[in-house]
């Protein structure tokens, strides 16, 4: 399905009005209206409810690694990532391999 110019710049004319016009109506309709607030606020509840468990499951799934990050953050903010590595060797093998950190190559010597 091969398009012309005319044809992309006309469907994405038509998706910044749609976005226009829905932010409009949000913004001077419905934020107005209270029996939307009120069924927004309900259906809020609910979603609360019904998914505290798979936050708090997540949350205990990713603690280690969320951990991890902040204690890289702390160590970057003070400029001693040396120390990080030096300290927590494992630690910053995780990062690495994370992403976090690209490490740096140790030079060989001949």
């Amino acid at each position: 399905m091969d398009l012309s110019n005319e044809q992309i710049a006309n469907v994405l004319e038509k998706y910044k009005k749609k976005l226009e016009y829905d932010r409009n109506r949000y913004h001077n309709v419905k934020k107005l209206d209270t029996s939307f607030i009120e069924k927004n606020r309900e259906r809020a509840r609910n979603h609360y409810q019904n998914n505290k468990d798979k936050k708090k499951e997540y949350y205990q799934s990713n603690q280690e690694k969320n951990k991890l990050i902040n204690q890289y953050y702390y160590y970057k903010r003070l400029n001693k990532l040396d120390v990080l590595e030096s300290k927590y060797p494992d630690k910053y093998k995780k990062l690495c391999e994370m992403g976090k950190i690209t490490p740096v190559p140790v030079p060989v010597s001949v």
